[in-house]
């Protein structure tokens, strides 16, 4: 046999040995297909804590004060001292109306107060004298009252024109018509040349108090009593005096960064629309906050002492609207569990029944088992907290 014939015969013994090795490592092993059967699912273990309840409640952004400002006297405007939309402090002048006729009212004034005083001098001097004479016996008890009489008329004209200098002067000082209040100015709605008349209802312009500003917000009477009755049977504590917050979330769905103080609840109820109307301050340096702005307004009303919150993807819905949750019990086995929500709250849906401390609440994995499926529970992380191993925002973990 030649050494070409005699190759090709080894090779193939060769292929006939190794075949069956090598069919031997293609089959999988027992214990691999039983681990990967039960499939991995995040979960949360609930855990009864106290939480404050919070309302959301539309409403709108209202100015503390609001100044119409209007002229005192009568006249000429020959000047406006303000920048239109500026900050201005209680005191300063905003327009100046023509002071020269009341510059001269009030030299007149002046001028009859001067006379007034020379006028009293001359009638004290004479009733001396006539009391001298009258003691002496030379001029009449008559005389000596008609001198007494002129003496007291002239104090009285001399009061009378010290009351037209003081309103001369008050008047010159109203030409300058100055800010009432703190805040800020509006459009102007007079020019220069203007001519205004005193008590008149025209307005000049509007000054806005912007810091601090009210929230005007409206509850439903029947929330209302609703929250009444869970205080009065112990299913909600009473918030510590100064501890209850009130938040604003702005049109974008940001939280407005400084909390504020609820001032006051209505007394009546709005026959329209049988609601309450609430009020809070809140601390506005920047401005963020305008009048009429709308706003939802978070209000902290009670705190509930065993409150219990799973994330909002652990709610399922049912065909008939109704909130569910997949339970993992101690056996591993998932059953599918109805509860019933109250709100949402920090993006957690508050569980009124349902749920007890301690259960195993499916969030991540619903794909990939049917109720009664056995898996493998492992603490679910949330998504936020992948971005941390990659320089993003601190790891963030749903309580357990």
């Amino acid at each position: 046999m030649t050494t070409k014939g005699r190759a090709g015969w080894l090779g193939f013994a060769l292929l006939i040995v190794v075949s069956p090795l090598l069919s031997g490592c293609e089959e999988p092993a027992p214990a691999a297909a039983s681990t990967n059967s039960q499939p991995e699912v995040g979960i949360v273990t609930v855990k009864a804590q106290p939480r404050a309840v919070v309302r959301e409640l539309p409403g709108r952004i209202a100015p503390t004060r609001v100044a119409d400002v209007r002229a005192r006297v009568s006249g000429i405007i020959v000047e406006r001292l303000f920048q239109q939309g500026s900050e201005v402090k209680a005191g300063d002048p905003l327009y100046r109306i023509d002071p020269k006729p009341f510059d001269v009212e009030l030299q007149a004034n002046e001028a009859a107060l001067a006379k007034a005083e020379a006028a009293l001098d001359l009638a004290q001097q004479h009733a001396r004298r006539i009391t001298t004479l009258t003691s002496q016996k030379a001029t009449t008890e008559a005389e000596n009252e008609k001198a007494i009489a002129a003496m007291r008329q002239a104090e009285a004209e001399l009061g009378g024109r010290k009351a037209d200098v003081a309103r001369a002067r008050l008047n010159l000082d109203y030409a300058t018509i100055r800010a009432p209040i703190d805040g800020i100015v509006g459009a102007a709605l007079i020019s220069e040349g203007a001519l205004v008349v005193q008590n008149d209802a025209t307005n000049l312009v509007t000054i806005q108090q912007l810091d601090p500003v009210y929230a005007d917000f409206t509850q439903s009477v029947t929330e209302m009593n609703r929250l009444r009755h869970e205080l009065a049977n112990g299913h909600l504590n009473v918030m510590a005096p100064g501890a209850a917050r009130v938040r604003l979330v702005l049109d974008d769905g940001t939280i407005y960064p400084y909390a504020g103080k609820l001032l006051f609840s209505d007394v009546k109820v709005d026959a329209s629309t049988g609601q309450v109307t609430l009020r809070g301050e809140f601390p506005n340096p920047q401005r963020e906050l305008l009048p009429g702005m709308y706003v939802r307004v978070l209000i902290e009303q009670g705190i509930d002492v065993d409150a219990i919150a799973v994330p909002q993807q652990a709610i399922q819905r049912d065909a008939g609207g109704g909130s569910q949750v997949f339970v993992v019990k101690d056996d591993g086995l998932v059953a599918l569990q109805t509860v019933r929500t109250g709100a949402v709250q920090d993006g957690l849906w508050l569980v009124n029944d349902g749920l007890k401390d301690g259960d195993r609440v499916v969030v991540d994995g619903f794909q990939k088992f049917t109720p009664g499926d056995r898996v493998r529970a492992q603490p679910w992380v949330d998504a936020d907290a992948s971005a941390s191993s990659h320089g993003g925002p601190p790891m963030k973990q749903a309580s357990q």
